[in-house]
């Protein structure tokens, strides 16, 4: 499930930086887990992975979520993808969106679970992260201040993947 998140000017950077699927922004995304009768989202936000009622989710924007699934031919990754989510639970956030790290940021999660259950075959693809302003060769001044304050250099180029490019993958069915 991708999702428009409300959360202020850094969600709106991560959103500027690419493009959904549909033309539409989406800066967060989880996998949908169903136990017994109930709905959960897995998910990296906030303090790390973590098992998110369905509601709780779906409450967090007043935007539609984009529904989507992988295609038939990828069926068999999706029960141990899940399950390596799973595994998961706890793991760090990673607030500095640096990949291979030990900590996971959302959709990092979903690309190495599904990498991981597809034998360490990419599903979704890496793409070079950018941080600048769409055309131009300035940093965005959000992800300027946001990683002084970490104090960390801006991972310009550097290999990542974010929800609004894996939206677009054309292994995905969108189904709303």
């Amino acid at each position: 499930m991708f999702q428009d998140l409300d959360c202020g000017a850094l969600c709106n950077a991560i959103e500027a930086v690419t493009e959904g699927a549909e033309g539409k922004d989406y800066s967060h995304v989880g996998l949908v887990y169903r136990m017994y009768d109930s709905v959960f989202i897995i998910e990296a936000l906030g303090k790390g992975v973590q098992l998110t009622p369905l509601n709780t989710f779906l409450a967090r924007s007043t935007k539609p979520v984009l529904h989507a699934r992988l295609k038939d031919t990828f069926n068999a990754l999706i029960p141990p993808a899940i399950e390596y989510c799973l595994q998961q639970i706890g793991t760090a956030y990673d607030e500095a969106f640096i990949f291979n790290n030990g900590k996971y940021y959302c959709s990092e999660l979903i690309y190495d679970a599904f990498r991981i259950a597809n034998h360490y075959a990419e599903v979704f693809e890496l793409e070079s992260m950018t941080f600048k302003l769409s055309g131009s060769e300035q940093f965005d001044p959000v992800w300027v201040e946001y990683y002084r304050k970490l104090e960390i250099p801006i991972p310009q180029g550097e290999p990542g993947i974010n929800p609004g490019s894996m939206s677009r993958s054309e292994k995905l069915i969108i189904l709303n």
